[in-house]
């Protein structure tokens, strides 16, 4: 079912940007693949989301490892893209990665300019995660880690562990189909960016005032 049909939100053409708008920060939302990332953008953005469903078919269920995700009958094939106004200056732009391996080669271009992502994990199936975690790493691209609510029972120092964190990346509980869940996902990464920096900016002085 298309749900833009029943999407009342304007398109992007429907409601372009304040002539105020300065600055625009591009958010990734990765994670393995029916962990709710289309869910994620569609429930937060400010408008009609665009993104590339596709039904999925029998041909290409010996493709895709549908273990955990058996109901699932759509999936994307490229990215999702939202929008969210920050202040009159600044607007977030959101783009929900493929989770499918065979589109993984998508993830760089992806990353590329980002400021920051989101790293959904469904905690029943964690080792989806580990993929999603080590190209981040590898680009450089600082990120927070949302356990998306499937029911059941994880305590988030087991998916700590299970998921190798850094003690400085934030963890998160999210129920991806909420719009104020994701919304403070997304506060809680604007924050960890900024605690970043700041601890960058500290050792930077560190650094230059032992060489004085």
């Amino acid at each position: 079912m298309d749900s833009a049909i029943y999407d009342h939100r304007p398109t992007r053409e429907d409601s372009p940007l304040n002539a105020e708008t300065r600055h625009a920060l591009k958010i990734v939302i990765v994670g393995g693949f029916g962990v709710g990332k289309t869910t994620f953008v569609r429930s937060v953005s400010e408008i009609r989301p665009l993104d590339t469903e596709a039904t999925m078919t029998q041909e290409g269920r010996h493709v895709d490892d549908l273990t955990g995700v058996a109901g699932k009958s759509t999936t994307t094939v490229a990215f999702d893209f939202g929008r969210i106004s920050i202040d009159p200056e600044h607007v977030l732009y959101l783009f929900g990665a493929p989770g499918q391996e065979r589109f993984w080669f998508l993830w760089d271009k992806l990353f590329r300019g980002a400021l920051g992502s989101v790293v959904l994990v469904d905690p029943l199936r964690i080792v989806d995660s580990w993929y999603a975690i080590d190209r981040l790493e590898h680009q450089g691209v600082p990120f927070v880690v949302a356990c998306n609510d499937f029911g059941g029972m994880h305590l988030p120092s087991q998916v700590r562990e299970a998921l190798d964190l850094d003690p400085q990346v934030p963890l998160l509980g999210c129920d991806a189909r909420s719009r104020e869940s994701c919304r403070d996902v997304l506060i809680k990464l604007v924050e960890h960016l900024f605690a970043q920096r700041a601890r960058m900016a500290i050792a930077d002085g560190e650094v230059q005032e032992a060489w004085a």
